[in-house]
């Protein structure tokens, strides 16, 4: 029996955290499997970080990031590259994860190649085509183009139905993202010399990251406003703050929170060390959506520095909240946390809507059942 020539594409660092159980899964069974890695490098440094901590070696480095480059320069240097690797090495299938421009491109270049499209975290949808910018164009054109979908949770499903992809071509699977945290160990200390050296212990930690697109310029600014505003308001609370390196982040952030007493910016952390900061933290805000769906795993409640989510699981259960970036609602849906124990209990009790931490499993599975030659 041949073996079923999968490449997994991954060019972004969470599509890397999020597609490393899936390689691993896919390199443990190679009676089954041949199994290459692909990165086109969107997000060089992030990436080459994650890579590490998962001990993932790519097969094919593409190596396609340029110092600030456009949306358009980006997608059609990855068009053109993966549609010449993948007439040059006919895959039997490829296999990408969630929204990113390398998804999209990925999806677009099997499709013209005639080749099969696996879609992790297929499904999730905004229904705002400028929000999230722009993966969620991005996903719905992957969902276009792909042949199976890895559903994370029953309501991706549905959407996908709604859109007329046929139920046979659609699986729950769980994240894949619970099966990542499950894998990295969070004894010991912190990789972050100022992390390893902070009291845990003396304040309540708010962890915040804020980096995405559609919140560059006055959302940005407001939400470190507000960030200002709390700690003057809660003497005993502390904010840590990674800081993306997008200069439309980190400039605005580092100009307004750089010297303010009670407010720690650090570069981007290794993937342990986030996990750790969720689970030492007493609360998270933030407008990342990896880090809405690790936030159940630890019970720490997430409120969402977007105007909305394609993630309402995270709402529906109970473990987060859509806010927004408007400086009052912030300070406001933050010290209801603060102050409230019974608001803060009910987050933090709620159920993970994410799966079991075998999704990875799953997907190996549904591959060699649809593909095998």
């Amino acid at each position: 029996m041949s073996r079923i020539r999968v490449f997994s594409i991954i060019g972004t660092r969470p599509e890397a955290i999020k597609m490393a159980p899936v390689i691993r899964a896919l390199g443990e069974d190679i009676r089954r499997f041949e199994s290459i890695v692909v990165t086109t490098a969107q997000h060089r440094q992030m990436l080459d970080q994650i890579l590490s901590v998962f001990s993932i070696e790519p097969d094919i480095d593409l190596k396609l990031m340029q110092h600030d480059q456009s949306l358009a320069g980006f997608a059609s240097r990855s068009l053109l590259a993966l549609s010449d690797l993948f007439e040059r090495d006919k895959p039997d299938c490829i296999l990408i994860q969630g929204d990113t421009t390398t998804v999209m491109t990925a999806a677009l270049a099997a499709f013209y190649s005639g080749v099969k499209v696996g879609h992790v975290e297929a499904g999730l949808r905004s229904f705002d085509r400028l929000n999230p910018f722009p993966e969620e164009i991005n996903r719905h054109i992957a969902g276009c183009l792909a042949d199976l979908h890895f559903a994370p949770t029953e309501l991706s499903r549905q959407n996908l139905l709604r859109e007329g992809v046929r139920e046979e071509e659609i699986f729950v699977t769980g994240n894949t993202i619970v099966d990542a945290l499950l894998s990295i160990p969070l004894e010991g200390p912190f990789d972050d010399p100022t992390l390893a050296g902070f009291d845990f212990e003396g304040r309540r930690v708010i962890l915040v990251t804020a980096h995405r697109r559609e919140n560059h310029g006055d959302p940005l600014r407001s939400i470190c406003r507000a960030l200002k505003e709390l700690v003057e308001r809660f003497h005993d609370i502390a904010v840590i703050y990674p800081v993306h390196l997008n200069p439309n982040v980190s400039g605005p952030v580092r100009e307004e929170l750089g010297n303010v007493a009670c407010i720690t910016l650090l570069d981007p952390v290794s993937y342990s060390d986030l996990l750790k900061l969720m689970e030492r933290s007493y609360l998270i805000l933030t407008d990342s959506g990896g880090i809405q769906e690790e936030a159940p795993s630890f019970h720490r409640p997430v409120l969402v520095l977007r105007e909305l989510t394609e993630r309402p699981e995270v709402v529906e259960g109970g473990a987060g909240r859509v806010i927004g970036t408007d400086c009052e609602r912030v300070v406001k849906e933050a010290s209801l946390l603060l102050n409230s124990r019974a608001e803060y209990e009910k987050m933090s009790l709620a159920r993970n809507p994410f799966g079991d931490g075998h999704a990875a499993e799953r997907i190996v599975e549904i591959i060699a059942r649809r593909l095998n030659p």
